[in-house]
């Protein structure tokens, strides 16, 4: 009997285990590490933020291995709870006895929504980043924490968010597509007729994680969206999106967008705040960049304006993941549009 791959929607129980169970081992939290740009720029965040943090006390929401606590601690935190649902929560006991600090970190095991605190807080600091910004939809949880816990006038880092769109001109999708006219010249067998094929399968409506390169980008970037941590809602992430026009450097062929996020943290008494972005500008993080690729690629040239709206919502299948509805013109050509969204866990494969 042929197998069918059907989507269901998951329950959020079924979700949520899935997603903390993905936090379980050491790969994740060893890449998250080894992200120089990202946690080096929430060490120095929170240290210039001492000020803020010294003698206060402080949640730390999905703390992980609990560097970021430790980071408060060394800032001058009085107390500090870190808060993890997942199984490394243990580890997190570990090194903040390691590093003898058990006196003013307490890990808690637990969702955030769940656990209860034996007070407010005046700063929280969380890393809840996933891919293109809203994948896994952990700013859920902070929020929560926000509303919850969060005294008056606190502090939040990072406390602003931004979205950016660029289209670009991913060559390794044209190099792959054109493979199939050289199967010919090195044996003997015409296969072009897999060009059509193989360009449906590549040029897919899957986010697709990935480097982008600067000479691939094809315009200034627009930003299309900014969040507010103070002010932004549960129900105003149900979407989240806005309008956005490049204009093209040069000619080239337009064969996808890149969507790429910053996040902001204040920086006390300096005009400039702290940023960490992740603008294929900019050094590499393990965010990436998310590259969304058109059907067909689209030929411009110097000033053809490129516009368009985007959309940012929840998946119906899993509310952790993240979809990006995307309608856009570029140049004389008609409107377009295309939905993409990153492969999820409520795919399954049944007799």
């Amino acid at each position: 009997m042929a197998h069918v791959v059907k989507k269901r929607k998951l329950d959020k129980t079924r979700q949520d285990r899935l997603y903390f169970d993905s936090y379980s081992d050491v790969t994740i939290h060893e890449e998250m590490i080894a992200d120089h740009v990202r946690t080096n720029t929430y060490r120095t965040a929170i240290l210039r933020n001492s000020e803020s943090i010294r003698g206060k006390v402080v949640l730390d929401v999905g703390a992980g291995t609990g560097v970021l606590s430790v980071f408060c601690a060394q800032a001058g935190a009085k107390k500090v709870y870190a808060v993890e649902a997942c199984s490394i929560a243990e580890q997190a006991v570990k090194i903040v006895k390691q590093n003898n600090m058990e006196d003013r970190i307490e890990v808690i095991r637990g969702t955030v929504e769940t656990v209860e605190l034996p007070e407010m807080v005046e700063v929280i600091v969380s890393e809840w980043m996933g891919y293109a910004l809203l994948h896994e939809s952990m700013l859920n949880s902070v929020l929560y924490a926000r509303d919850k816990w969060l005294k008056p006038g606190g502090l939040i880092l990072p406390s602003k968010a931004e979205l950016y769109i660029s289209p670009i001109s991913d060559p390794v999708v044209e190099d792959r597509l054109h493979f199939w006219y050289t199967v010919k010249d090195q044996y003997g067998v015409d296969m072009s007729c897999m060009s059509d094929f193989a360009r449906r399968c590549i040029m897919n409506s899957d986010i697709t994680v990935n480097s982008v390169t600067v000479e691939d980008v094809l315009s200034h970037p627009a930003r299309f969206a900014e969040l507010d941590l103070y002010a932004v809602t549960v129900e105003d992430l149900r979407s989240v999106g806005g309008q956005f026009r490049c204009e093209s450097f040069g000619s080239a062929a337009v064969n996808a967008f890149c969507v790429y996020f910053t996040v902001t943290f204040p920086y006390p008494d300096k005009p400039q705040a702290l940023v960490l972005s992740t603008s294929p500008f900019k050094p590499e993080t393990h965010w990436k960049q998310a590259v969304l690729y058109l059907d067909a690629p689209v030929d411009v040239v110097q000033d053809t304006p490129v516009t368009g709206t985007v959309s940012m919502y929840p998946s119906k299948e899993s509310a952790r993941h993240i979809c990006i509805h995307v309608d856009y013109t570029i140049g004389e050509q008609k409107r377009q549009s295309k939905t993409f969204s990153i492969p999820d866990w409520s795919s399954e494969t049944q007799l």
